[in-house]
């Protein structure tokens, strides 16, 4: 719960997850709750357990790959398990505010909806931007760019496996 604490503030654009506790355990407990909650999303959107299940796996290993590769270009893999742990627990705690907005979105599909998914679709945005500005030491630019990839590599990354194994 200690390191939870430590991590948190990374979601309000706080603290540097250079200086955050190493710790595998809690790597290995985000890395769980990040699986379980993603799938829990993905499917209640595909509405097919094992489509789900493939993809979230693609997903949580396309994120790893990024962290890994991002890390080992600036030679800075030694931190891999602080900067890991903290885009996990940043995705986890957005994707718990996440889960209401996608259930209103799927009942309603109001304009609030969208607007407030398109907020939380932001707001991860710039704390997956805020975490690499801090930790490839790069300007405000140059993170965001990193987080768009983030996003591509992870999110439409899956859509491509899926394309390209499904031919």
């Amino acid at each position: 719960m200690e390191n939870l604490k430590n991590y948190i503030p990374l979601c309000w654009l706080e603290g540097n997850p250079l200086e955050l506790p190493r710790s595998y355990r809690f790597l290995k407990q985000n890395l769980v709750f990040y699986f379980i909650v993603e799938l829990f999303m993905q499917y209640n959107m595909v509405n097919d357990f094992l489509d789900a299940l493939i993809d979230v796996t693609e997903e949580t290993f396309l994120t790893l790959v990024f962290a890994f590769v991002t890390l080992a270009l600036n030679k800075s893999l030694r931190f891999f398990v602080q900067v890991t742990s903290a885009l996990l627990v940043c995705e986890n705690v957005i994707a718990c505010v996440a889960l209401p907005v996608v259930a209103l979105l799927v009942m309603s599909q109001s304009i609030i909806s969208y607007a407030l998914l398109a907020f939380v679709i932001i707001w991860e945005l710039y704390v997956i931007s805020y975490i690499f500005r801090q930790v490839l030491l790069v300007n405000q630019t140059a993170s965001l760019v990193v987080g768009i990839l983030y996003f591509i590599v992870t999110y439409i990354g899956v859509y491509c496996l899926n394309l390209v194994f499904n031919l």
